[in-house]
């Protein structure tokens, strides 16, 4: 395989366009090498000429012509997909197919692409579409190393990526996909204490994410458990704990991880 294959994006909407952008624009992804095709182009159209890259509603010939295929189309949508791409014989030169479909695991995609195609599962998340994102990646039966790091380089432009095994797909799926949903009502809730004490909603805001960034880059860059990063911002009888006591009497431990246990769960029968 080329270091730039020919790559189909099935599906050019949120994730496909940040996916696209992330390659052509942060690492040099040549654009000529890129086929996106969707149902419905001409609602895309503007993004897809900014970018350069050729736009269709020719899905089996991107196909056809690829060496990846990114497959970034909702889970109800891809049975259907993938069951006319193998009917037309789209997939019989067997390219990597790369899906970001949530809850749908390796056995569905083996059971619907022709015998010996390598797959994969990546899961992305929305900060993708800024490169600050978190991608993991869950290699089929079969994938060779080579083909891992092609996935793998589809998705490091956008920001972090991790290998993990297929079992933790949906944990992942409730953590780290469904997560910055969780952390934007966590900052609402930030900014309003500010508000009500007093400061202009969106000094408040402001104020709360950009301590967010911060506390999360002091996890990332020094590796230290955050409990341990809690207690040195904790001093005795002072006005964290006091707030951190509060926050306690809420339950907002028990209430933030069965967000993302019940989160999985739903993951898991998405598809």
């Amino acid at each position: 395989m080329s270091h730039h294959p020919k790559l189909a994006i099935l599906g050019f909407g949120t994730m496909g366009q940040a996916i696209c952008a992330g390659l052509v624009e942060a690492s040099g992804y040549p654009a000529d090498r890129i086929h996106a095709a969707t149902r419905h182009p001409a609602s895309a159209r503007a993004r897809a000429e900014a970018l350069g890259i050729r736009l269709s509603s020719e899905i089996e010939a991107a196909v056809r012509e690829a060496e990846v295929v990114l497959l970034c189309v909702k889970p109800k949508e891809l049975k259907g997909l993938l069951a006319g791409l193998t009917a037309a014989g789209a997939l019989a030169h067997r390219p990597l197919v790369v899906s970001i479909a949530a809850g749908t695991k390796l056995d569905f995609l083996v059971a619907h692409t022709p015998e010996g195609t390598p797959l994969i599962r990546a899961m992305p998340n929305t900060p993708c579409s800024i490169r600050r994102g978190m991608t993991v990646l869950s290699a089929g039966e079969g994938v060779t190393e080579a083909q891992l790091a092609t996935a793998r380089a589809l998705f490091e432009p956008l920001g972090r990526v991790m290998d993990l095994e297929e079992k933790h797909m949906d944990a992942v799926t409730g953590l780290s996909a469904s997560g910055p949903a969780f952390m934007f009502v966590i900052l609402e809730s930030l900014a309003e204490g500010g508000v009500q004490c007093g400061l202009p909603r969106a000094v408040a805001l402001e104020l709360a994410a950009q301590m967010t960034l911060g506390a999360a880059s002091m996890v990332l860059e020094t590796g230290r458990h955050p409990a341990a990063l809690k207690d040195e911002v904790t001093t005795p009888a002072g006005c964290t704990i006091a707030g951190l006591l509060a926050l306690e009497d809420g339950r907002i431990r028990s209430v933030v991880a069965r967000g993302i246990e019940r989160a999985a769960q739903v993951a898991g029968g998405l598809g």
